[in-house]
């Protein structure tokens, strides 16, 4: 056998080729199949839902509630952002929606914010969808047995196995009671290893119950792209209660950290070509008409007092709403006209650095000049250098290229001002927007243009002109060592050591800190 694979290498390395030929495209017609059976799926029509969401800047009202939710424990609404737990021990908050929410399907974005001073924090945040509110209890500040599903963003490693921080998916039929002492991770239906403490901007989750799947996003906080998400998590074919609230919770432990929610956005999902139902419909009828026949009253009153008003105050004629308020047309022509001012204010300033520069010019002149004379003096008493005639020369024409410029500079500035001036002459007249100020405009833009050209066009020739001489400033004598060998070992060692028992304390410090749960 050895003899005919030696004799016949070449009919071998043929059969080699024509085999990975024949699995290439196989494989090939096997992907081209899966990709056009896999066509994209519309994507569902997406509904705000505001009497179960809550943002800021408006966030709580002037008693401290939340409209259409309610808050327990140590949580702290604000205007910007509902602090669930401040970063104190054994702290618990939660935010429950006051009504049920019975969609089919949904979609909720958190927005929050998880901050602490140490390496590590506790206890962590919790995102739930349950029958009954949780307000209170020992799952993260909430109830345990719940019915519905939980996702827990977990800070604080119980089970010691270096997997925290971590986002877990958990669910519940109200039977089982949470497993504290791993975390979790025998209940979990679906994990991701993310760290979302102490980020540069509020980290983001996207949480979408669609079809019986139930996915998670999250934006990591390193970007302040809110359309950045990286995939987290999924568990397909759970059914979870038609009905039920949401609720935000949090708890610390022996450590502690700040957990802020800045905003909980709530849609609704209908599967394309389902109409949405109407808001109407979800407004019971007595209500509605308690509504109308509130409005009614409230309009009846006003009309009751604006007559009043007149009658008390017939010399006074009201102002018109639509002059109390900025059109668009006066915004826009605002805007121009602050540009223009701006513009014309630039334009000022670099004239005067202009004309600084060109005096400066005119004084490099008169000193060369003065030199030539000199030079020509000595020339008719016969000692005669070519080299520095030469020399002389080029930078008398260099300077005479300089003040050239700089005058046909002066001349642009001038004209552009003349410009602006005649535009903004014209805006007063008969306002902004006509053919004549944009052409007006793109005529200043030229002439910028080409001033910024000839300014570099300057700078490159001051750059090759050997006249100038750079000043060098004396060097400063070194300063004599005043801290021996011996001394600075000695400093070395002593704060060595205490930099070992600040660390020693330290640890100690944490280990005492630590709870088990």
């Amino acid at each position: 056998m050895a003899v005919s694979v030696a004799r016949y290498p070449a009919a071998n390395a043929r059969m080699l080729i024509l085999s990975f030929l024949t699995a290439l495209i196989f494989h090939r017609s096997v992907a081209d199949v899966s990709v056009g059976a896999s066509t994209p799926e519309e994507l569902p029509h997406r509904r705000f839902e505001y009497k179960y969401s809550f943002k800021g800047p408006h966030l709580s009202q002037s008693d401290g509630s939340i409209p259409f939710w309610i808050h327990t424990g140590n949580a702290i609404p604000s205007a910007d952002q509902v602090r669930i737990t401040p970063s104190l021990r054994s702290q618990k908050g939660t935010v429950w929606t006051k009504n049920k929410v019975n969609f089919e399907h949904w979609e909720a974005e958190v927005t929050f914010r998880v901050s602490g001073r140490g390496r590590m924090g506790a206890d962590g945040l919790a995102v739930w969808f349950t029958t009954e509110q949780g307000l209170d209890g020992p799952v993260y500040g909430a109830a345990d047995k719940w019915n519905g599903i939980g996702i827990f963003f977990d800070s604080f490693d119980n089970d010691g196995k270096k997997n925290n921080p971590a986002i877990i998916v958990v669910g519940n039929n109200g039977n089982l009671v949470y497993d504290h002492q791993n975390d979790g991770s025998t209940q979990a239906l679906g994990t991701c290893l993310r760290d979302f403490r102490n980020k540069p901007y509020p980290v983001r989750a996207k949480i979408t119950y669609y079809k019986k799947t139930l996915t998670v996003l999250i934006n990591n906080g390193f970007t302040p792209d809110k359309e950045d998400y990286e995939f987290c998590t999924k568990v397909d074919n759970m059914v979870i209660p038609s009905e039920g609230f949401f609720g935000i919770s949090a708890a610390t432990g022996g450590l502690a950290d700040d957990h802020d929610v800045l905003s909980f956005l709530l849609f609704r999902l209908t599967e394309p070509g389902q109409q949405p139902p109407p808001v109407e419909s979800e407004i019971p009828k007595e209500d509605k008409d308690k509504y109308q026949e509130e409005f009614q009253n409230f309009q009846q009153e006003l009309d009751k007092k604006k007559e009043e008003f007149q009658k008390e105050h017939p010399n006074v004629q009201g102002e018109p709403i639509e002059d109390m308020y900025e059109s668009v047309n006066d915004r826009e022509i605002r805007q121009v006209f602050e540009g223009q001012n701006r513009i014309h204010l630039e334009i000022k300033q670099l004239n005067r650095q202009l004309a600084m520069i060109l005096d400066e010019q005119r004084r490099y002149v008169s000193v060369i000049t003065e030199e030539v004379a000199k030079k020509g003096a000595n020339a008719g008493s016969g000692q005669v250098d070519p080299a520095a005639s030469q020399q002389l020369g080029s930078i008398m024409a260099t300077q005479q290229d300089v003040l050239r410029n700089l005058n046909e500079l002066r001349s642009s500035f001038s004209e552009s001002l003349k410009q602006i001036g005649s535009a903004q002459n014209q805006g007063n007249a008969v306002g902004i927007g006509t053919y004549e100020t944009i052409q007006h405009f793109n005529d200043i833009k030229e002439h910028l243009h080409l001033v910024k050209r000839d300014v570099e066009h300057l700078v490159q020739r001051n750059a090759q002109n050997p006249a100038e001489k750079v000043m060098k400033c004396p060097e400063v004598p070194p300063m004599p060592s005043c801290l021996s060998t011996v001394h600075f070992a000695i400093f070395v060692v002593i704060q060595t050591m205490l930099f070992f028992c600040y660390i020693m304390y330290k640890s100690q410090q944490e280990a005492a800190a630590k709870k088990f749960f």
